[in-house]
């Protein structure tokens, strides 16, 4: 059956489920794209990797790859293989010397990890037929958001009033302060905010 490949072209809010996010996966050369829905966790790890940052302590999917690694195992590829009943079944296939193995695994983790592994994603035409959409105009997806909503909690600290402050008025080295102090609390959906006005200030000069 042939292959077809996919990248990561967005990842948003599911508007069809609360508290849970859609990653929008797209045909390389192609106008269709594929949406998945999962979780704030999986979604946070997929936007921490692309976005290369750099936790003070290993998020689960990290770690998995440094076992892997430690055990000269390469993720070599990620497979959608199937779609039973609205949910998608991955496969991981790795190497380990001359060696072929393929993992079974949840879409979610499977992305988590292709990323972190610079590796392809692939799909088959069914699944695309079956789930995918066409792109009416190429091009126009919205850049990577991850913006969990969470409830509003009584607090003073800094981190939770990250959303109510004007990060434009924040000079670059406040910007990188607080980055860093984000990082170390492990509050990656504040981090992304930041990261993204740090990086908007960098392009601009």
């Amino acid at each position: 059956m042939k292959k077809i490949e996919l990248e990561i072209v967005a990842l948003s809010h599911s508007i069809t489920q609360s508290h849970s996010y859609a990653v929008v996966l797209g045909e390389v050369n192609g106008i269709r794209r594929l949406p998945i829905v999962i979780g704030g966790f999986e979604a946070q790890a997929i936007a921490v990797a692309l976005e290369k940052m750099n936790p003070t302590r290993p998020l689960t999917h990290d770690l998995m790859r440094s076992i892997c690694q430690s055990f000269n195992i390469e993720v070599k590829e990620v497979i959608i293989n199937n779609l039973l009943d609205g949910i998608f079944y991955s496969q991981l296939v790795c190497k380990r010397g001359n060696e072929l193995i393929e993992i079974d695994s949840r879409t979610s983790d499977a992305l988590a990890l292709a990323v972190r592994f610079d590796c392809p994603i692939y799909t088959y035409e069914f699944i695309l037929d079956s789930a995918g959409l066409i792109l009416e105009e190429p091009g126009k997806e919205e850049k990577l958001e991850v913006k969990e909503r969470k409830p509003e909690k009584k607090s003073t600290t800094a981190t939770t009033n990250l959303r109510s402050l004007d990060l434009a008025r924040q000079s670059l080295p406040e910007l990188n302060q607080m980055l860093q102090s984000l990082l170390e609390k492990e509050d990656y959906e504040q981090a992304i905010m930041v990261r993204d006005e740090i990086s908007r200030r960098k392009k601009e000069s």
